[in-house]
């Protein structure tokens, strides 16, 4: 137990060290909730995070490196609840403690303090946020002692993620300039940490239940998992803190000194995660004597580097930034007040190629899944399997297209105008996914990733029990996948889902999300090479593109012919000064015409393969009838001639 003991006894140094630095425990000018709140809260915050990363690394190694028939699978679980359990008592003092920073109250037993208190938590955003945490936490406690099932836990392990997710929404204010940019850089940072330590920290806790040659197999998966977290950590802490800190010369201020101290013990990690990776696993796995101990000498200095990020982190969200988040003096124009940051220039064509607005999840999400693809590739080809350059093509170009979707020009005019936003959807639902499914991830998963022998479940096993899950074979299916295509465009822009997915940062990734699962399972019953429950034969796979395309077609037609607009206190009030009508309509124009370059595109790769698979089918019968010496033809000869014998003799 001296590493836990070493995490959290640094962890708490590094808070008031920090904080005493920083000024973030500091008394307030006016309405001061005294020095219990003030030092209280960022330590409460603290525990928080170190609950966090206790419940999600430990569910993350049962779901991916641990074997369920093994001890160390449950105890694993239960290191999760416990780490939940902690993680709700601090969530519901951090909303206490919040409320009386906020307020400036003092802690009381009295009923008017709980009237206020419980106004605060189900009337204020803030103290919904912390109130939705500590639920959160508290149904994951009881989920991960209830659930023993491998696949149940993945859904566990979901939720234990978007315990966070109120915490990501509030690091940054909601109206302020590059909130959902923020929202999104503090949500990854925040997942990947926990995993990260809670990981490292659950190996500790599983020491005595891992034996000699179990712990160098556990090690490589876990570090695997470290090393993905450390690159999304470094990339999103160094974007979240560049909106934060503004400028270089503002890493002198006390913020940006902590922020140096933060990215030092970063770097400490890195080396010690490459040390670790490059020589202690294979001097495990080999048995040398002296391998272990300099693993957990290792390990401890690892958790008190960790406590010291972890301790500065929790000092940080009580510091002063040098870049102040104002939000009612900043928004002056209609377009700040709705999106929290000005107009961009107007949208010349060039425009869209050299303006940028960064979606770091799907930039991340884009660039490990070339990564990935191409490693799978490359070790295919190191065995000397064959796999057709054509496929690698495709899937780079379409995670490319999508990449630029998310960040480049589009991903910045479409929150202000509608053709553009509609621009974007044609892509995401036909332009990706008619590139990316001829790519057969799926296919290539399983030839590159190396199976799974103890029972635990990689990458490889995972994909495949998606891909034969009955939930699967029913959105697999040609009809339904179809339906959802076509469908989801009435539901979305004629209902409230569209609203929400122009207000809500959240509703913005869903909606990038759904286009693009949709896309690729209509463009995947179609003309997929990945295996699939069930195919249309190709000529009604033709009959279902033809129909499911007219009705797209229907949709963009009547956006074209609608004289009502769409979200009109939203783009009807963005002050570009041009008819937001037109706009929209040229939206649904684009939805018409652009949307039939890719139903030719399939129309014609579905025709091709329709011709190859007669192809594959007469040169089968060839190969049946010169193994068999034309065997069947010549008992069909012989039948007709003892039919005609038949017949003459009558």
């Amino acid at each position: 137990m001296l590493g836990p003991a070493v995490l959290l006894a640094v962890a708490l140094l590094a808070t008031f060290g920090a904080l005493a630095y920083g000024g973030g425990a500091a008394p307030f000018p006016i309405q001061d909730p005294g020095p219990i709140a003030r030092w209280g809260l960022p330590v409460a915050k603290l525990l928080v995070n170190l609950g966090a990363a206790g419940m999600i690394g430990a569910l993350v190694l049962a779901v991916w490196a641990l074997a369920p028939a093994k001890k160390e699978f449950d105890l694993a679980l239960d290191i999760a609840a416990a780490s939940a359990a902690v993680m709700t008592v601090a969530s519901a003092a951090t909303g206490v403690l919040t409320f009386l920073v906020v307020t400036g109250e003092t802690l009381d037993l009295g009923e008017a303090f709980g009237q206020k208190l419980g106004l605060f938590v189900t009337s204020i955003e803030l103290g919904q946020a912390w109130l939705t945490t500590t639920l959160v936490a508290a149904a994951v406690t009881v989920l991960s002692f209830a659930v023993r099932n491998h696949t149940a836990l993945v859904f566990v392990a979901a939720l234990a993620v978007f315990s966070l997710v109120p915490m990501a929404q509030q690091g940054h204010a909601a109206g302020a300039a590059g909130h959902n940019a923020a929202v999104a850089d503090l949500g990854l940072h925040l997942v990947f940490a926990a995993a990260w330590l809670g990981g490292l920290l659950t190996i500790v806790l599983l020491r005595r239940q891992l034996e000699a040659d179990r712990l160098p197999v556990v090690l490589a998966r876990y570090s695997t998992v470290a090393l993905i977290s450390f690159i999304v950590v470094a990339i999103s802490g160094y974007a979240s803190a560049a909106l934060r800190i503004g400028t270089w010369d503002q890493l002198a201020t006390q913020y940006g000194v902590l922020v140096l101290a933060k990215v030092a013990a970063l770097i400490a990690l890195g080396l010690f995660g490459a040390l670790q990776r490059r020589f202690l696993i294979n001097r495990i796995a080999r048995g040398e004597a002296s391998a272990s101990r300099d693993f957990w000498f290792l390990v401890v200095i690892e958790l008190a580097f960790m406590g010291l990020a972890s301790g500065v982190a929790a000092a940080l969200a009580r510091t002063a930034t040098p870049v102040t988040e104002e939000v009612g003096s900043v928004a002056r124009t209609p377009a700040q007040i709705l999106t929290g940051v000005p107009l961009p220039p107007w949208p010349e064509w060039y425009r869209y190629f050299t303006e940028w607005n960064v979606d770091l999840i799907w930039l991340l999400l884009c660039g490990f899944g070339i990564f990935f693809y191409l490693a799978g590739v490359w070790r295919l080809r190191r065995r000397g399997d064959h796999w057709p350059v054509y496929r690698t093509v495709l899937w780079v170009a379409g995670l490319l297209l999508l990449a630029y979707i998310t960040n480049g020009g589009v991903n910045v005019y479409e929150e202000y105008l509608f053709s553009a936003h509609m621009g974007a959807h044609m892509a995401l639902t036909m332009g990706v996914p008619v590139l990316l499914v001829p790519g057969a991830p799926v296919t290539l998963a399983a030839r590159a990733i190396h199976p799974r022998k103890d029972g635990s479940r990689g990458g490889r096993e995972w994909i495949l029990l998606a891909v034969h899950s009955r939930f699967a074979s029913i959105i697999a299916n040609p009809i339904v996948a179809a339906v959802l295509f076509v469908g989801s465009l009435w539901v979305f822009y004629y209902s409230p889902l569209f609203r929400w997915t122009m207000t809500d940062h959240i509703g913005h990734e869903w909606m990038i999300a759904h286009f693009l699962i949709t896309g690729y399972l209509f463009v995947q019953s179609l003309i997929g090479i990945d295996p699939v429950p069930y195919r249309l034969p190709y000529p009604f796979r033709l009959v279902l593109l033809l129909g499911t395309m007219a009705f797209h077609a229907f949709f963009g037609l009547a956006i074209m012919s609608g004289t009502g607009l769409l979200l009109s206190d939203w783009y009807g009030a963005m002050g570009w000064g041009t008819d937001a009508l037109a706009d929209q309509q040229l939206g649904g124009g684009i939805a018409w015409s652009v949307g039939e370059i890719p139903t030719v595109a399939l129309a014609i790769t579905v025709a091709v393969q329709w011709a190859r698979s007669d192809e594959k089918e007469s040169r089968r019968r060839d190969r049946h009838a010169d193994r068999t010496g034309d065997a069947e033809l010549e008992e069909y000869n012989a039948r007709l001639a003892a039919i005609a014998k038949h017949d003459a003799h009558g």
